[in-house]
């Protein structure tokens, strides 16, 4: 997969109304043909789509999720959709990671 591509869908803010919804979708379907049930899983966010319909819910939210950990020798991240993975990162720590927080490796891992 485009390490880009996804770090896109991973960074895209959350929409605020119909039209960045849009957008969203347009740039996840690129993955359309790589997720099994992609229609089943994005329907959350087609039904927002409905005339007068955009309320963002909880089940909108957990489509897609990034999970992230920095171990002890480098960090990883994996995005999620559902309970099955789509896409994952890993990358040995360099030298002057070992000086930062634990906090700060996470949040470098996620970045």
């Amino acid at each position: 997969m485009d390490s880009d591509k996804v770090e896109a869908v991973t960074t895209w803010p959350l929409p605020r109304s119909a039209r960045g919804l849009c957008g969203f979708l347009d740039l996840a379907g690129y993955y359309r043909r790589f997720i099994k049930n992609f229609g089943a899983i994005a329907a959350p966010l087609m039904l927002l789509l409905k005339r007068d319909g955009f309320r963002w819910t909880e089940e909108a939210t957990t489509v897609f999720i990034v999970d992230c950990d920095a171990s002890g020798s480098g960090f990883g991240a994996v995005l999620h959709q559902g309970e099955g993975p789509l896409a994952f990162f890993s990358w040995p720590f360099m030298a002057w990671h070992m000086k930062v927080t634990a906090y700060e490796r996470e949040l470098i891992g996620l970045v």
